[in-house]
Protein backbone atom coordinates (compact mmCIF):
# COMPACT_ATOMS: atom_id res chain seq x y z
CA UNK A 1 0.00 0.00 0.00
CA UNK A 2 1.44 3.37 -1.04
CA UNK A 3 1.89 6.32 1.32
CA UNK A 4 -0.79 8.31 -0.50
CA UNK A 5 -3.32 5.49 -0.16
CA UNK A 6 -2.56 5.24 3.56
CA UNK A 7 -2.84 9.02 3.82
CA UNK A 8 -6.22 8.95 2.06
CA UNK A 9 -7.47 6.26 4.43
CA UNK A 10 -6.26 8.23 7.46
CA UNK A 11 -7.98 11.37 6.17
CA UNK A 12 -11.22 9.48 5.54
CA UNK A 13 -11.05 8.08 9.07
CA UNK A 14 -10.43 11.60 10.39
CA UNK A 15 -13.54 12.91 8.65
CA UNK A 16 -15.63 10.01 9.99
CA UNK A 17 -14.39 10.81 13.49
CA UNK A 18 -15.35 14.47 13.21
CA UNK A 19 -18.79 13.79 11.71
CA UNK A 20 -19.66 11.11 14.29
CA UNK A 21 -18.59 13.60 16.97
CA UNK A 22 -20.88 16.22 15.41
CA UNK A 23 -23.74 13.70 15.26
CA UNK A 24 -23.37 12.78 18.92
CA UNK A 25 -23.22 16.44 19.93
CA UNK A 26 -26.35 17.22 17.94
CA UNK A 27 -28.10 14.20 19.48
CA UNK A 28 -27.81 15.75 22.96
CA UNK A 29 -28.89 19.25 21.86
CA UNK A 30 -32.29 18.90 23.55
CA UNK A 31 -30.86 17.44 26.79
CA UNK A 32 -27.98 19.76 27.68
CA UNK A 33 -27.13 23.43 26.98
CA UNK A 34 -24.54 24.11 24.29
CA UNK A 35 -21.71 25.36 26.50
CA UNK A 36 -22.27 22.69 29.10
CA UNK A 37 -21.95 20.11 26.32
CA UNK A 38 -18.72 21.78 25.19
CA UNK A 39 -17.42 21.68 28.77
CA UNK A 40 -18.22 18.01 29.40
CA UNK A 41 -16.92 16.87 26.02
CA UNK A 42 -13.86 19.06 26.46
CA UNK A 43 -12.99 17.57 29.85
CA UNK A 44 -12.90 14.07 28.43
CA UNK A 45 -11.15 15.06 25.19
CA UNK A 46 -8.51 17.08 27.04
CA UNK A 47 -7.58 14.15 29.27
CA UNK A 48 -7.17 11.88 26.24
CA UNK A 49 -5.20 14.44 24.22
CA UNK A 50 -2.90 15.32 27.14
CA UNK A 51 -2.10 11.63 27.66
CA UNK A 52 -1.30 11.23 23.96
CA UNK A 53 0.83 14.40 23.90
CA UNK A 54 2.68 13.30 27.03
CA UNK A 55 3.37 9.89 25.50
CA UNK A 56 4.77 11.59 22.37
CA UNK A 57 6.88 14.04 24.39
CA UNK A 58 5.09 17.09 23.00
CA UNK A 59 4.42 18.71 26.38
CA UNK A 60 8.10 19.44 27.03
CA UNK A 61 8.34 21.95 24.16
CA UNK A 62 8.13 25.66 25.01
CA UNK A 63 7.00 27.97 22.17
CA UNK A 64 9.24 30.97 21.56
CA UNK A 65 9.07 34.33 19.85
CA UNK A 66 6.24 34.92 17.41
CA UNK A 67 4.99 31.35 17.81
CA UNK A 68 3.38 32.33 21.12
CA UNK A 69 1.30 35.03 19.48
CA UNK A 70 0.34 32.79 16.56
CA UNK A 71 -0.76 30.03 18.95
CA UNK A 72 -2.84 32.57 20.89
CA UNK A 73 -4.61 33.85 17.76
CA UNK A 74 -5.03 30.30 16.47
CA UNK A 75 -6.68 29.38 19.76
CA UNK A 76 -9.10 32.31 19.41
CA UNK A 77 -9.97 31.03 15.95
CA UNK A 78 -10.52 27.48 17.16
CA UNK A 79 -12.66 28.52 20.12
CA UNK A 80 -14.76 30.82 17.93
CA UNK A 81 -15.14 28.17 15.23
CA UNK A 82 -16.24 25.56 17.79
CA UNK A 83 -18.80 27.78 19.50
CA UNK A 84 -20.36 29.17 16.32
CA UNK A 85 -20.35 25.87 14.43
CA UNK A 86 -21.96 23.97 17.30
CA UNK A 87 -24.54 26.75 17.66
CA UNK A 88 -25.44 26.18 14.01
CA UNK A 89 -25.28 22.40 14.38
CA UNK A 90 -27.65 22.40 17.37
CA UNK A 91 -30.25 24.33 15.36
CA UNK A 92 -30.09 23.14 11.74
CA UNK A 93 -29.62 19.89 9.77
CA UNK A 94 -26.12 18.49 10.15
CA UNK A 95 -25.57 18.19 6.39
CA UNK A 96 -26.43 21.88 5.85
CA UNK A 97 -24.04 23.01 8.57
CA UNK A 98 -21.22 20.78 7.32
CA UNK A 99 -21.83 21.90 3.71
CA UNK A 100 -21.40 25.57 4.65
CA UNK A 101 -18.21 24.74 6.55
CA UNK A 102 -16.73 23.30 3.34
CA UNK A 103 -16.35 26.90 2.14
CA UNK A 104 -13.53 27.34 4.66
CA UNK A 105 -11.00 25.92 2.19
CA UNK A 106 -11.97 28.61 -0.32
CA UNK A 107 -11.74 31.25 2.38
CA UNK A 108 -8.27 30.06 3.36
CA UNK A 109 -7.10 30.31 -0.24
CA UNK A 110 -8.45 33.86 -0.48
CA UNK A 111 -7.00 34.90 2.88
CA UNK A 112 -3.62 33.38 2.01
CA UNK A 113 -3.54 35.59 -1.07
CA UNK A 114 -4.65 38.75 0.73
CA UNK A 115 -2.76 38.26 4.02
CA UNK A 116 0.23 36.06 3.21
CA UNK A 117 0.77 37.17 -0.36
CA UNK A 118 0.30 33.71 -1.88
CA UNK A 119 0.01 33.85 -5.69
CA UNK A 120 -3.60 33.32 -6.77
CA UNK A 121 -4.59 33.86 -10.38
CA UNK A 122 -7.91 34.71 -12.00
CA UNK A 123 -8.96 31.07 -12.33
CA UNK A 124 -8.81 30.44 -8.60
CA UNK A 125 -10.37 33.82 -7.80
CA UNK A 126 -13.22 32.86 -10.12
CA UNK A 127 -13.55 29.46 -8.45
CA UNK A 128 -13.67 31.13 -5.02
CA UNK A 129 -16.43 33.49 -6.18
CA UNK A 130 -18.44 30.60 -7.64
CA UNK A 131 -17.91 28.60 -4.46
CA UNK A 132 -19.36 31.38 -2.33
CA UNK A 133 -22.36 31.49 -4.67
CA UNK A 134 -22.79 27.84 -3.69
CA UNK A 135 -22.86 28.95 -0.06
CA UNK A 136 -25.63 31.42 -0.89
CA UNK A 137 -27.66 28.58 -2.42
CA UNK A 138 -27.53 26.81 0.95
CA UNK A 139 -28.05 29.88 3.15
CA UNK A 140 -30.64 31.57 0.89
CA UNK A 141 -30.87 34.89 2.78
CA UNK A 142 -34.22 36.63 2.52
CA UNK A 143 -36.11 33.53 1.36
CA UNK A 144 -38.58 31.22 3.06
CA UNK A 145 -35.91 28.52 3.39
CA UNK A 146 -33.54 30.83 5.28
CA UNK A 147 -32.30 29.64 8.68
CA UNK A 148 -30.79 32.35 10.86
CA UNK A 149 -28.34 29.81 12.26
CA UNK A 150 -26.77 29.50 8.83
CA UNK A 151 -25.14 32.84 9.63
CA UNK A 152 -23.58 31.23 12.69
CA UNK A 153 -22.03 28.60 10.41
CA UNK A 154 -20.70 31.39 8.18
CA UNK A 155 -19.12 33.11 11.19
CA UNK A 156 -17.54 29.75 12.03
CA UNK A 157 -16.04 29.69 8.53
CA UNK A 158 -14.40 33.04 9.26
CA UNK A 159 -12.89 31.72 12.48
CA UNK A 160 -11.66 28.57 10.70
CA UNK A 161 -9.89 30.76 8.14
CA UNK A 162 -8.28 32.71 10.98
CA UNK A 163 -7.20 29.44 12.62
CA UNK A 164 -5.69 27.98 9.47
CA UNK A 165 -3.85 31.15 8.44
CA UNK A 166 -2.22 31.47 11.86
CA UNK A 167 -1.40 27.76 11.78
CA UNK A 168 0.53 28.31 8.55
CA UNK A 169 2.58 30.96 10.31
CA UNK A 170 3.74 28.59 13.05
CA UNK A 171 7.30 27.32 12.82
CA UNK A 172 7.76 23.63 12.06
CA UNK A 173 9.41 23.13 15.45
CA UNK A 174 6.08 23.52 17.28
CA UNK A 175 4.59 20.04 17.93
CA UNK A 176 1.09 19.70 16.52
CA UNK A 177 -0.06 17.78 19.60
CA UNK A 178 1.03 20.65 21.86
CA UNK A 179 -1.12 23.05 19.83
CA UNK A 180 -4.00 20.57 20.06
CA UNK A 181 -3.63 20.38 23.86
CA UNK A 182 -3.67 24.18 24.17
CA UNK A 183 -6.70 24.35 21.91
CA UNK A 184 -8.61 21.66 23.80
CA UNK A 185 -7.89 23.26 27.17
CA UNK A 186 -8.97 26.69 25.88
CA UNK A 187 -12.24 25.40 24.42
CA UNK A 188 -12.99 23.57 27.67
CA UNK A 189 -12.31 26.72 29.70
CA UNK A 190 -14.61 28.71 27.40
CA UNK A 191 -17.32 26.13 28.05
CA UNK A 192 -16.68 26.33 31.78
CA UNK A 193 -16.90 30.14 31.93
CA UNK A 194 -20.10 30.21 29.89
CA UNK A 195 -21.62 27.43 31.99
CA UNK A 196 -20.79 29.29 35.21
CA UNK A 197 -22.49 32.39 33.80
CA UNK A 198 -25.59 30.58 32.53
CA UNK A 199 -25.93 27.94 35.22
CA UNK A 200 -25.56 24.17 35.45
CA UNK A 201 -28.29 21.76 34.42
CA UNK A 202 -28.49 18.11 35.53
CA UNK A 203 -27.19 15.59 32.99
CA UNK A 204 -28.53 12.04 32.76
CA UNK A 205 -26.26 9.04 32.21
CA UNK A 206 -27.25 8.51 28.57
CA UNK A 207 -26.33 12.09 27.68
CA UNK A 208 -23.03 11.76 29.52
CA UNK A 209 -22.21 8.58 27.60
CA UNK A 210 -22.91 10.39 24.32
CA UNK A 211 -20.57 13.23 25.31
CA UNK A 212 -17.79 10.86 26.39
CA UNK A 213 -18.16 9.02 23.07
CA UNK A 214 -18.08 12.35 21.22
CA UNK A 215 -14.77 13.21 22.89
CA UNK A 216 -13.33 9.88 21.77
CA UNK A 217 -14.38 10.40 18.16
CA UNK A 218 -13.06 13.96 18.31
CA UNK A 219 -9.65 12.58 19.28
CA UNK A 220 -9.86 10.08 16.40
CA UNK A 221 -10.53 13.00 14.05
CA UNK A 222 -7.55 15.00 15.31
CA UNK A 223 -5.11 12.09 15.44
CA UNK A 224 -6.06 10.57 12.06
CA UNK A 225 -5.85 14.02 10.45
CA UNK A 226 -2.30 14.48 11.73
CA UNK A 227 -1.28 11.02 10.50
CA UNK A 228 -2.86 11.67 7.09
CA UNK A 229 -0.74 14.76 6.49
CA UNK A 230 2.41 12.98 7.70
CA UNK A 231 2.26 9.93 5.44
CA UNK A 232 0.71 11.30 2.25
CA UNK A 233 1.20 14.16 -0.18
CA UNK A 234 -1.03 17.15 0.54
CA UNK A 235 -2.45 17.14 -2.99
CA UNK A 236 -3.37 13.46 -2.78
CA UNK A 237 -4.78 13.53 0.74
CA UNK A 238 -6.60 16.87 1.02
CA UNK A 239 -9.50 16.05 -1.36
CA UNK A 240 -10.63 13.36 1.07
CA UNK A 241 -11.53 16.12 3.53
CA UNK A 242 -14.73 16.51 1.50
CA UNK A 243 -15.79 12.99 2.46
CA UNK A 244 -17.13 14.50 5.69
CA UNK A 245 -20.03 15.93 3.68
CA UNK A 246 -20.93 12.42 2.49
CA UNK A 247 -20.88 11.08 6.07
CA UNK A 248 -22.89 14.07 7.27
CA UNK A 249 -25.55 13.36 4.63
CA UNK A 250 -25.71 9.67 5.58
CA UNK A 251 -25.78 10.16 9.36
CA UNK A 252 -28.10 13.15 9.10
CA UNK A 253 -30.64 10.97 7.30
CA UNK A 254 -30.17 7.81 9.39
CA UNK A 255 -30.10 9.49 12.81
CA UNK A 256 -32.26 12.60 12.40
CA UNK A 257 -34.27 11.86 9.27
CA UNK A 258 -32.91 14.99 7.57
CA UNK A 259 -32.67 14.98 3.80
CA UNK A 260 -31.35 18.16 2.14
CA UNK A 261 -33.46 19.84 -0.51
CA UNK A 262 -32.36 20.34 -4.11
CA UNK A 263 -30.89 23.80 -3.50
CA UNK A 264 -28.71 22.50 -0.67
CA UNK A 265 -27.51 19.61 -2.84
CA UNK A 266 -26.65 22.06 -5.61
CA UNK A 267 -24.86 24.46 -3.29
CA UNK A 268 -22.87 21.67 -1.64
CA UNK A 269 -21.88 20.30 -5.04
CA UNK A 270 -20.65 23.71 -6.18
CA UNK A 271 -18.62 24.24 -3.00
CA UNK A 272 -16.94 20.84 -3.25
CA UNK A 273 -16.27 21.18 -6.99
CA UNK A 274 -14.72 24.63 -6.68
CA UNK A 275 -12.72 23.57 -3.61
CA UNK A 276 -11.27 20.62 -5.50
CA UNK A 277 -10.55 22.85 -8.49
CA UNK A 278 -8.62 25.41 -6.44
CA UNK A 279 -6.59 22.58 -4.90
CA UNK A 280 -5.95 21.16 -8.39
CA UNK A 281 -4.77 24.53 -9.71
CA UNK A 282 -2.48 24.98 -6.73
CA UNK A 283 -0.90 21.59 -7.33
CA UNK A 284 -0.41 21.72 -11.08
CA UNK A 285 0.85 25.29 -11.10
CA UNK A 286 3.07 24.80 -8.07
CA UNK A 287 2.02 28.17 -6.69
CA UNK A 288 2.10 30.14 -9.93
CA UNK A 289 -0.27 33.09 -10.19
CA UNK A 290 -2.19 31.74 -13.18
Amino acid sequence: MSDNVRGALWMSLSMIGFVVNDTLMKAVADQVPLFQAILLRGLCATVLIVLLAWQRGALSYRPRGTDRGQIAWRTVGEVGATCFFLTALFNMPIANAVAIIQAASLGVTLAAALVLGDPVGWRRYTAIAVGFLGVLLIVRPGTEGFNIYSLSALVAVGFIVMRDITTRRLSRAVPGLLVTVITSVSITLAGLLATLAIGWQPVDMETLVYLVAASGFLLVGYYAGVEAMRVGDVGAVSPFRYSNLLWALILGFLVFGDLPDLMTWAGAGIIVATGLYTLHREQIRGGSAR
